[in-house]
């Protein structure tokens, strides 16, 4: 009951910004001079041990590991009583690692937080403890290393970026669920963080991008619902938006001089296509040139793009973004599929889309020197597939 009316009086004062906060006074001291420091004085009464935490999982590949073959998965709601097809079968998978890129639950599903005054992020929590619970994901941690990033609806809010006041407490949950808040990442704002494997002329790097701590508000569509302008349109050139903050933007550009032969950048929302009108960094067209310019100029070679967020997984190449060819697999979702098939088609796409619940494998053949990406069906059977050579990505 304390608890509820600290959240209550803290979000009061969030949202109203009062001049006069006589009884925060009294609750806090010294007394908070702004929303989110009396938000983030509640924040620190709440304990660990009422944060939920992932089981245990698999450790990370040696930094020395060879890595041949990487699954990935986004879209997972936990509330679906019957096990996910997709995890069960990326369990028995031999792979070397497991990015789960985000909705890894959907913990807004009664609301956004900051509508219903959820300071607490009740169901956030709830929804976190309740993946924790399923023998599937169990099953996945247990026999995979992972990975994560995060999207929208587990940190807390449907697309919403730097807008959303209870963000660090999302971000605190995340990190604790995921066994991240003793690691580099738990010591910066921000889910973002790296790891490479292998030696020299086998190294591999993933870049966990975080594309909604710093994120700025989306242009709203003119004619919602329009194929292409479904929910947003791109912001005009030289609007100041942002995507990933000065400080990631930052650290970006360091983690792509550091020594690599493949980098797998990692964003929740898709990077390539530009023809829909749903998230993506086609919306903030600015900062989408940005990534590319500031790939073209660390000369960092050997980039591929990975997604998800769509409910359709959907394989692309540009070959004019970057100085060599621009490819990008979209893998989603594990257990939320709205549709049996997509009849979307972007200038960039290779084939069809696919729709059904799915997961994505990247196959590195460090022989051959090509990489495979491949979407593959709930039972693990590839559905769609792309290869691309080295060479194609300013190696060799």
């Amino acid at each position: 009951m304390r608890r509820t009316l600290f959240s209550f009086v803290a979000v009061l004062f969030l949202v109203s910004c009062v001049s006069q906060p006589v009884v925060l006074t009294k609750l806090f001291k010294p007394k908070p001079e702004t929303p989110q420091q009396a938000l983030a004085y509640y924040y620190d009464t709440i304990p660990d041990a009422d944060l939920p935490v992932a089981p245990p999982g698999a450790a990370l590949p040696s930094e020395e590991a060879i890595l041949t073959s990487i699954l990935i998965g986004s879209c997972l709601d936990e509330e679906r009583a019957e096990p996910a097809e997709t995890l069960m079968r990326i369990a028995e998978t031999p792979a070397d690692l497991f990015l789960m890129i985000g909705d890894n639950v959907y913990g807004d599903k009664d609301g956004p937080a900051y509508i219903n005054n959820d300071a607490d992020l009740t169901e956030l929590r709830a929804s976190f403890a309740e993946l924790a619970e399923r023998p599937d994901f169990l099953a996945v941690r247990q026999s995979k290393p992972m990975m994560v990033a995060w999207d929208d609806h587990d940190s807390g809010a449907n697309d919403m970026g730097i807008g959303f006041a209870f963000r660090g407490f999302a971000e605190r949950i995340h990190e604790r669920f995921w066994g991240l808040e003793s690691e580099d990442v738990g010591h910066w704002a921000g889910t973002y963080y790296a790891r490479r494997f292998g030696p020299e002329g086998k190294r591999v790097q993933i870049i966990m991008l975080d594309t909604r701590s710093f994120r700025s508000d989306l242009t709203p569509t003119e004619t919602w619902g329009a194929p292409g302008q479904e929910r947003y349109q791109p912001a005009v050139a030289g609007s100041m938006q942002d995507m990933l903050g000065a400080v990631q933007w930052t650290w970006l550009e360091n983690q792509l001089q550091q020594p690599a032969d493949l980098r797998l950048i990692v964003s929740s929302i898709q990077v390539l296509p530009t023809s829909h009108g749903w998230e993506a960094w086609a919306t903030l067209p600015d900062e989408r040139s940005r990534l590319f310019d500031l790939i073209n100029r660390t000369g960092a070679a050997g980039v591929v793009f990975i997604s998800g967020d769509r409910h359709s997984a959907f394989l692309y190449e540009n070959s004019t973004v970057l100085s060599y060819k621009a490819a990008e697999l979209t893998t989603s979702s594990l257990n939320l599929s709205f549709s049996k098939e997509t009849f979307e088609m972007d200038q960039h796409q290779v084939g069809a889309g696919f729709s059904p619940e799915n997961f994505g494998a990247v196959q590195i053949d460090w022989d051959a020197r090509t990489l495979d990406f491949e979407i593959r069906d709930a039972r693990g059977e590839t559905v769609r597939a792309h290869k691309v050579r080295f060479s194609e990505l300013g190696l060799d």
